[in-house]
């Protein structure tokens, strides 16, 4: 009979516990976000469009390794005007690169910065859905979090959640 008793207890104690403890999600919002269908879809149009300064970025890197592995191979057999001139090259096609590379920077940028604003009222609307599908009572980000085990992770649920409002 006592050992029922402290069975009992133990199982009320237990089931008080666990009644008191919140229920905590982790959201990575960047993940969240970038891992949505809109998402995907933006990149691929960004790609699509700016394909073509792209396929130049890896055209003139192509050629940029040929001349310094020319340079490197044939430099004891080539003039030094030869040389004068390779070294020209290679400086305009790392000029050349740089500007595109920098241009398409700017430009993912620039559309990821105007996706999270157009994005950002769905977000918290996934959020919000989130939480109250899941009765979670505290939702912390996951950079503020300096460790926690991915079953609090709530990310997915979120992405999920964002793809099915935008449908």
């Amino acid at each position: 009979m006592n050992k029922i008793l402290v069975l009992v207890t133990m199982l009320f104690a237990s089931s008080m516990a666990s009644a008191q403890s919140p229920t905590i999600g982790i959201i990575d919002l960047e993940q969240a976000l970038f891992g949505s269908e809109a998402a995907q879809e933006l990149e691929a149009s960004t790609r699509s469009e700016f394909g073509n300064d792209e396929a130049r970025l890896e055209t003139l890197n192509t050629e940029l390794r040929e001349i310094i592995e020319r340079a490197q191979r044939d430099e004891s057999i080539l003039s030094e005007a030869e040389m004068r001139e390779m070294n020209s090259d290679a400086e305009e096609k790392q000029a050349q690169m740089q500007v595109i590379a920098e241009r398409l920077q700017n430009a993912w940028q620039q559309r990821q910065q105007a996706f999270v604003e157009r994005m950002r009222q769905s977000l918290g609307q996934a959020i919000e859905a989130v939480v109250e599908e899941g009765d979670y009572d505290i939702v912390l980000n996951a950079e503020s979090v300096a460790y926690f085990d991915n079953a609090y992770n709530i990310t997915t649920l979120v992405t999920a959640k964002l793809n099915e409002m935008a449908q």
